[in-house]
């Protein structure tokens, strides 16, 4: 594996993790919140979604040193009804507030059959399947949104309008690790754009536009990106940012601070968790067995191609954690210097590669 990129180290996931925590706790976030948002980004680089693992650590760090995220917020939950909790992330870290939020959601569908957490004033909260999972892992059927700054194209425009807006539908199975939608409603994160930029590569052909609104594949002329599926993911991003912000108090589209112009600005973003209890619905006792059955079947569905098996929602986020697991988290050169002076600068050692050895 090492062999088949140049240049790219290969580190240790637990080492990787540790270097995270050590750097938030340098600039004041607590322990149980540098270790959960620490755990989560190195989560999502051993899933394969490189866009939104450990790679953005460096910004979520600026930010916090230039004030505009808060180490150690006050958030306020206040419940609205037996199932309604309402989240004030009081400008926190985004991963940190949307895990409390997921929180309130799981003990209200628990208690009441269902969960509902509306949260405001947070910020970028990363991969948002980590929500739904954690969901999935309690029994319960997990739905997560966010939204974005405007990065999207509408459909047959060609101007940035609306954001990525993710969707996660996430439920439990009854063989193993949960079942789990999490894609944004643009063909790729605008992340997959910044990684590229950072490492002078390019991004898939017929994703984005440029200024005038041509396809482009150089990162650095991204003006705008393309829904996934036309008007169908247009149409979804623009539901999305509605649920998350105006439900919320909180703005939509254009009038969303950027996430990388003025690090000094707050982002003022909303999300929305829902965990549902199925055991409330008539085939509440045979549901996971019923997705991992189905999950199952489609697997035995033939391919194509005889080298690219149908996989179930999920599939290859752990197939990708099984191999890093082994192999250890890819780390490309850009983010590798960004994380030697970031090293320099908070006093916290650099992660070991998979074989032991310092970097």
């Amino acid at each position: 594996m090492k062999d088949q990129v140049k240049d790219i180290k290969y580190i240790r996931h637990d080492s990787l993790q540790a270097w995270g925590q050590t750097c938030l706790e340098k600039l004041g976030v607590p322990d149980d919140d540098a270790h959960f948002l620490s755990e989560s980004l190195i989560q999502t680089s051993l899933w394969g979604i490189d866009s939104h693992g450990i790679a953005r650590l460096p910004h979520y760090l600026a930010r916090l040193q230039a004030a505009s995220i808060k180490p150690a917020p006050n958030i306020k939950i206040e419940n609205a009804g037996p199932c309604i909790a309402n989240i004030d992330g009081d400008h926190g870290l985004g991963i940190v507030v949307t895990g409390r939020a997921t929180k309130e959601a799981i003990r209200l569908a628990k208690k009441n059959g269902v969960g509902i957490a509306g949260i405001r004033e947070s910020s970028h909260c990363g991969a948002i399947g980590i929500y739904g999972r954690m969901i999935a892992n309690e029994g319960l059927i997990g739905i997560v949104f966010t939204h974005t700054d405007s990065l999207a194209a509408p459909h047959r425009g060609y101007q940035k309008f609306l954001g990525t807006n993710p969707i996660c539908i996430s439920v439990p199975n009854a063989d193993g690790s949960p079942l789990c939608l999490d894609m944004a409603t643009t063909i790729i994160p605008y992340n997959v754009v910044l990684n590229a930029r950072r490492e002078n590569g390019k991004i898939p052909e017929g994703v984005a536009f440029d200024k005038d609104g041509a396809p482009t594949e150089d990162p650095h002329s991204v003006a705008s990106l393309a829904p996934v599926g036309m008007h169908k993911g247009y149409a979804l991003s623009f539901m999305i940012d509605l649920l998350c912000g105006p439900l919320n108090g909180m703005a939509w589209g254009p009038n969303i601070s950027n996430m990388y112009r003025d690090l000094t600005e707050r982002r003022h973003l909303g999300s929305l968790v829902i965990a549902i209890d199925p055991q409330r619905f008539f085939g509440g006792t045979t549901f996971p067995r019923s997705a991992a059955e189905m999950a199952r079947e489609a697997r035995e569905q033939t391919p194509r191609d005889p080298g690219q098996p149908v996989l179930a929602p999920g599939d290859d986020h752990y197939a990708n954690e099984k191999l890093r697991l082994a192999h250890g988290i890819p780390i490309e050169p850009g983010l590798w210097e960004q994380m030697n002076e970031l090293s320099i600068k908070f006093g916290a050692a650099l992660p070991e590669s998979v074989d032991g050895a310092e970097n």
